[in-house]
């Protein structure tokens, strides 16, 4: 690409999730004009992803949940966007990205693509009968799936599988989780906490199979019949994958960028490859993916102010996850896995304050439910920040 080339091409966005739009907006905050191109594998409607486990709560529909169609984003952001568009390679060199033989040029190029589900095994996630629910695609098909039906099985007790349990709960379902854990949100919560959110949605009714794993699932005069590896034998009429998420990170790794668990980028999301930037689920900053919104907003904005002349390092404070259980409010502020220290618990009920403490009572993590959820900001104020910010670099 010559250098006249580059000042013409615009700042191009792959994805049209919570993550590209945020970026987008922040930009022509900014800059009206800046020539700005979106490109999505969706529709491109305007929807805020954690808001998928709440349609049955607020009594919306997939389509109620999307804040605006394409053609108004477009129209808002000032921008060309391209829908129902898959990527298929990134060129760095050329600063062209592929979409099977049309070769598009960028000046400067921002992976927002998210993460892909994790597939459980095909003797599992082959039955017509299982969905995964990752964008709003997935939820129309899902609630398609569901509609006229009333039994529904979740494999996964993370913070998803918790969060939808307490939805379709209040949407009315009979809901059963299984999961190879012995408690909701391992690696998430601590113990008494994570039994206080189980016992709370067990109060809700849900039902749990926990320390087990679905080993296969069939379809059987319109309904699913899950093998668990205990032997019991579940019936439903749907079910809903909900392991977890991973990174995209296949694209950028056959372009020849750094990845691990994500996309490596520096404090100011920038990639191995020059011009190309990464923003939000896909991205792996400094050795951290948080599929969080506050981190990802937060690098919305020090992006927008990078991509328009303003070089801005990404800074995380400390970050409470809000879990969406209605049921047994919770906010959590995990410790660093490097951490060294050990966890202080008060429990009244279903109302748990752990807190992580190092040696010297110095507080590291902490996670609250229950009437101790409104504790959440002031302890937030004594947790290190997740990522410090960048040190002062001598003139």
């Amino acid at each position: 690409m010559t250098a006249n080339q580059g000042n013409q091409a615009p700042i191009v966005i792959i994805g049209s999730g919570l993550s590209g739009y945020s970026l987008a907006r922040e930009l022509r905050k900014r800059d009206r004009d800046l020539p700005l191109m979106m490109i999505t594998a969706d529709d491109g409607a305007s929807y805020s992803k954690p808001m998928l486990s709440t349609g049955f709560t607020k009594a919306k529909t997939a389509d109620e949940l999307a804040q605006a169609e394409a053609g108004a984003m477009a129209d808002q952001l000032n921008m060309e966007l391209r829908t129902h568009t898959r990527v298929t390679g990134i060129d760095p060199e050329t600063h062209e990205v592929m979409i099977g033989n049309e070769r598009l040029a960028y000046r400067k190029l921002v992976l927002a693509w998210g993460a892909d589900v994790i597939r459980l095994p095909e003797a599992v996630s082959g039955c017509d009968r299982v969905c995964s629910i990752n964008d709003l695609e997935d939820y129309r098909h899902f609630r398609k799936l569901v509609e006229g039906h009333r039994r529904v099985i979740l494999l996964g007790a993370g913070l998803i599988g918790c969060e939808y349990a307490n939805d379709l709960r209040n949407g009315g379902y009979e809901v059963t989780v299984v999961a190879p854990s012995t408690q909701v949100m391992p690696g998430l919560l601590p113990e008494p906490a994570a039994d206080a959110v189980r016992q709370a949605l067990e109060d809700e009714g849900v039902r749990f199979h926990l320390g087990v794993a679905a080993e296969s699932v069939s379809e059987e005069n319109g309904q699913a019949r899950v093998q668990l590896s205990d032997g019991a034998m579940l019936q439903g009429d749907v079910v809903v994958s909900a392991v977890g998420l991973r990174p995209r990170t296949g694209l950028a790794a056959a372009a020849g960028l750094a990845v691990g668990h994500g996309i490596h980028t520096d404090r100011w999301l920038a990639t191995s490859a020059p011009d190309v930037y990464a923003l939000g689920d896909c991205a792996e900053v400094e050795g951290h993916v948080l599929m969080y919104v506050m981190p990802l907003m937060a690098g919305a904005r020090a992006l927008a102010a990078t991509l328009t002349g303003e070089p801005t390092p990404v800074k995380w404070g400390a970050m409470p996850v809000m879990v969406k259980t209605p049921c047994c409010p919770t906010a959590v502020c995990p410790p660093a896995e490097s951490s060294d220290g050990h966890w202080d618990v008060q429990r009244e009920g279903n109302s748990v304050k752990a807190l992580y403490r190092d040696a010297r009572g110095g507080l590291l993590g902490f996670a609250v439910t229950g009437d101790y959820v409104i504790e959440k900001q002031a302890l937030s104020k004594e947790v290190p920040p997740v990522l410090a910010p960048a040190p002062e670099v001598a003139g």
